[in-house]
């Protein structure tokens, strides 16, 4: 719990009273390997703040085929925002990629937040901005990499992460096959 405070503090100020109320709308949850914190086609009811574990942002086409766009980890939040905002349906699923522990807010207790709390939509508005920031910035970079360039990048920005993802999983994201990853991995 201490992590998620602290964690929304980089973005702005709360009392001490906000806190507590903060504290009293998540309530824990673990999510096993391979399971879905949501499903493509549903519309996003919750928010998860990531205290232990790995997930995977990703999609399939017709073939059942996945692919990877992004992986999301500790200290960090896990929603379709705009599903959960606007009350649409996902494009995509949410993977534990690992056993996993949150810290989730049902969609009427984060309402009741901002409508309680002085500046909690502008506090969410930051942290939905830093995010995206660095979205763009990593989609930006894969775009004009070649594929080892790409893993380097993973590795320095995201140390251990990939030994916590499988191969297809982390070629999926680098835009590579299993067997192209396994060659670079070999000379590193």
């Amino acid at each position: 719990m201490e992590e998620l405070i602290n964690y929304l503090l980089q973005f702005g100020h709360l009392s001490q009273e906000q806190i507590a109320m903060i504290q009293s709308k998540v309530k824990p949850k673990t999510i096993k390997k391979g399971a879905y914190f949501s499903q493509a086609g549903q519309i996003a009811d919750k928010i998860g703040y990531i205290t232990d574990g790995v997930f995977r942002v990703c999609y399939y086409d017709k073939a059942g085929e996945s692919y990877t766009r992004y992986f999301v980890y500790e200290n960090r939040f896990i929603a379709d925002i705009n599903s959960f905002r606007d009350e649409i349906p996902t494009a995509e699923y949410i993977e534990a990629v690992t056993d996993s522990t949150l810290l989730v807010f049902s969609k009427a207790g984060f309402e009741e937040l901002s409508n309680t709390i002085t500046g909690w939509s502008n506090l969410f508005s930051k942290i939905t901005s830093y995010v995206m920031e660095n979205k763009m910035r990593a989609s930006s970079n894969m775009l004009v990499q070649d594929a080892q360039t790409r893993y380097l990048h993973f590795l320095d920005h995201y140390p251990g992460l990939a030994n916590r993802a499988p191969l297809s999983m982390l070629a999926s994201y680098l835009g590579i096959t299993a067997s192209s990853l396994s060659r670079i991995r070999k000379n590193y």
